[in-house]
Order: structure tokens, then C-alpha cells, then sequence
């Protein structure tokens, strides 16, 4: 592991593109001028006292169709590691992770490809450690402080995170991908439960969450019985803040 610490950047995600940046390298800032998240979104972080970083990795073995596993295994990873902490996180489909109805980690992965398999992704992670108080625009944001009740260590809270991704990858790696799916799939964010969500169009509907599947589409069973099953950017959730 070896981490790259800036006290600002552009964005972590763009700086990471470049090919200086090998396999496990960390680039970790505390100020980002152009942060990104899901959707458009703007990250939002409060200085020197969150994690906002990129991971490199480069997947090669990986074929292009299942690169929702390494989506899976990160998300997965960053419930490890926020358990190992006593803090019981969910996955919000596809990349946020919750702690109840909170929200307490961010996730922007993007994909380089050599023909049909990965080259190259570049995992950005914004997660809030010991942030108290938030931007009033932000609906439902919580830390690990909040939570635990306590101020952690930042650089200790990298290295386990890690090392619980670095395990999970390993079984990407192996060949192992159903474990990551199941893993995944035990802790979706109101699984089993009606969600109320939103179309592309504005719609809006409610729908029980059945689980994902092998490609990372989202499975809801609508309320006349009928099952559908939505990619990024089909669909997203209504959080009441």
C-alpha cells in the first residue's frame, strides 16, 4: 500500500488516471476543488476531518461484463471495515453506503478497458469519519463519529479499509465472485422492504426490494405483482430526509 497524500487536488478520481499511479496505490486529499459523486452529484467534505481518496487497481483478468463485482466487493469492503469499528453499515443500490436511514460513505468507480477486459479502475471514496456537523443541503448525512460516538484515526481507518478491500478482491481475483454477490446481496438497504422510487421521467412508485442481480440491476417486485429489474440510472430512491 502506498498512499499519496494531498492537501488539494482537482479530484482524486482524475489524478488517478494517470498511468504514474500503479495497483494499490492511495491518493488521499483533503481538499478537493472539484470533487465528484454519482449522478452529477458534487462531493462535499468538510477539510481534515473526513477521507476522501482513490484506489488504484487494475483488474486485467477481469472480464468487462462482470465488472460489477468490483463495485460489489468495494461496497462490501467498506461494511467490513465500518463493522470492524462497531458500526452496522447497509449498501444503498448501487454504491452508498448507509448506516440506517443515513448516509456515511460515497463511491465513484470508473472503468479503463483493454478490449473485452478491465485495463484499469480508478475506486473514489468519500467517507465521513469525524465530521459533526453538515451542509444543510446535504438530506441525510451522518459519520463515524456520529455514530460511534468518538474521533477515530484517519490513517488507521484507510488501512483497514484496506486491507477488508484487498481481502474481497482477492476473491474477485480467484474466481470467487459469487461470495462478493451473496455478501452483497445480505446487506442491501431495505431489503425486503416497500422503497419508494423515482423514473427517469419523474415518476414515482413504490416497490418491494427483492435483491440484485449477477450484473448489479436492482430487482423490485411492484405492487401488482409483476418483477422488474433496473440498471444505473433507471431508477433511483426517494429518501425522505
Amino acid at each position: 500500500m502506498k498512499v499519496y497524500h494531498f492537501e488539494e487536488v482537482t479530484s482524486t478520481n482524475d489524478l488517478a488516471r494517470e498511468e504514474q499511479f500503479v495497483h494499490g496505490d492511495v491518493l488521499w486529499a483533503e481538499r478537493q476543488t472539484a470533487g465528484r459523486g454519482q449522478r452529477g452529484h458534487t462531493w462535499l467534505s468538510e477539510e481534515e476531518v473526513n477521507l476522501t481518496f482513490s484506489l488504484v487497481v487494475e483488474p486485467r483478468f477481469l472480464p468487462a461484463k462482470e465488472q460489477f463485482l468490483l463495485s460489489a466487493a468495494t461496497a462490501v469492503a467498506l461494511c467490513d471495515c465500518l463493522t470492524r469499528y462497531g458500526i452496522e453499515a447497509r449498501i444503498k443500490w448501487t454504491n452508498d453506503i448507509y448506516v440506517e436511514d443515513r448516509k456515511i460513505v460515497g463511491i465513484l468507480i470508473e472503468h479503463f478497458y483493454a478490449g473485452a477486459t478491465l485495463r484499469r479502475t480508478v475506486i473514489g471514496i468519500g467517507l465521513n469519519v469525524n465530521q459533526q456537523r453538515f451542509d444543510p443541503s446535504l438530506p441525510n448525512p451522518t459519520s463515524m463519529l456520529l455514530e460511534g460516538e468518538k474521533r477515530y484515526d484517519r490513517e488507521e481507518v484507510l488501512c483497514t479499509f484496506y486491507d477488508c478491500f484487498m481481502a474481497r478482491y482477492a476473491q474477485v481475483e480467484q474466481g470467487d465472485g459469487e461470495a462478493i454477490l451473496q455478501a452483497y446481496r445480505a446487506l442491501i438497504y431495505r431489503l425486503g422492504r416497500e422503497q419508494r422510487f423515482r423514473l427517469p421521467e419523474g415518476e414515482e412508485l413504490t416497490a418491494t426490494i427483492e435483491g440484485i442481480e449477477s450484473d448489479g440491476a436492482l430487482r423490485l417486485l411492484h405492487a401488482g405483482g409483476n418483477r422488474h429489474s433496473y440498471h444505473f440510472k433507471e431508477i433511483e430512491f426517494v429518501i425522505k430526509s
